[in-house]
């Protein structure tokens, strides 16, 4: 009697561990993802929520200078109608959005060619070109803008010395050429970046489809027509869509530039506008209607382009 008691204690006792074992277990990866959990709600969720709040809100100071209190009210729409009827904030957006047309694909095809080409078999050296490429992207907006602002002023830039000593007027500064100036600074900053996703979906591609186009006679071309670029088409999509979300955000490029170029306002990009209207007009409320705005934008872009690119897909 005593023999069975103790085997059934036994048995209690070892279900309890592989219950708590698995309990254990379970809270486990909660645990370790707790420090990211909060860090993202406090630093990328609840800031969303923040600026959505004080878009629909404004505020009303009494007295002459305030000095009767200050109150929050529900705006509606009201801050967003006044982020929409200022024409510079919109042509902001209608400037990013041609700055995109041109921008983003050139910098696309750029970024394929040089993995095609570091990726081929002829390649020499493919690891040192990739790092070399690459290393603009290391190069923070500020510093980037600054190297080549060297090589935009006039006085400065030895470009534009050679170009006046054989009779050519350039002025990379003027109010038709600079926004593709920052083009240029933004191409050359994240063409490595963009490469470096497109090598990682080539290295994906199984070593017997090359075997097998080789076997049947196909050059370098044709396999990069027929199975490379088809083969990396999600590697494109993702670098184009996080192309057009960071053509909305672009800030750095046109602010450190603004100190040199007459043409580029304090409203020349739409996150430009968003600050200004902020730090420099203090009305916080139309600010974070703007950035809503400019984030709503960048959605419905991005989703369109990948709505285009599924339907072409099928």
């Amino acid at each position: 009697m005593s023999t069975m008691t103790e085997r059934v204690t036994t048995r209690g006792t070892t279900s309890t561990q592989k219950g708590t074992r698995t309990n254990a277990m379970a809270r486990a990866p909660w645990l370790l993802l707790a420090p990211f959990l909060l860090l993202y709600i406090f630093t990328f969720i609840l800031p969303i929520i923040v600026a959505i709040g004080s878009s629909f809100t404004t505020v009303k100071r009494s007295g002459l200078f305030g000095e009767q209190g200050v109150t929050s009210q529900f705006a509606w729409f009201d801050n967003y109608a006044l982020a929409l009827a200022d024409g510079n904030f919109i042509a902001s957006i209608g400037r990013m959005l041609l700055f995109g047309i041109v921008q983003v694909p050139v910098m696309i095809v750029a970024a394929t060619v040089l993995a095609l080409l570091l990726e081929s078999a002829s390649a020499r050296w493919p690891g040192l070109f990739r790092a070399a490429y690459f290393m603009p992207y290391g190069v923070p907006g500020v510093i980037a803008t600054i190297l080549w602002s060297f090589l935009y002023v006039p006085g400065l830039s030895p470009v534009i010395d050679v170009a006046s000593w054989i009779g050519l007027d350039i002025n990379f500064l003027g109010a038709g050429t600079v926004l593709w100036s920052i083009a240029n600074i933004v191409t050359w900053s994240y063409t490595g970046y963009n490469m470096l996703i497109i090598i990682a979906q080539l290295k994906a591609i199984p070593a017997e489809l090359y075997e097998a186009a080789r076997v049947d006679g196909a050059g370098p071309w044709r396999i990069a027509r027929s199975i490379q670029i088809p083969l990396i088409t999600p590697a494109l999509v993702l670098t184009t869509v996080f192309s057009i979300i960071g053509t909305l955000q672009l800030f750095a490029e046109p602010q450190v530039l603004q100190t040199v170029a007459p043409a580029i306002d304090s409203q020349y990009t739409p996150n430009l506008s968003a600050y200004t209207t902020a730090f420099a007009y203090n009305d916080y409320n139309v600010a974070a209607a703007q950035a809503v705005l400019i984030a709503v934008v960048a959605f419905a872009l991005s989703f369109a382009f990948l709505r285009l690119t599924n339907r072409k897909s099928k």
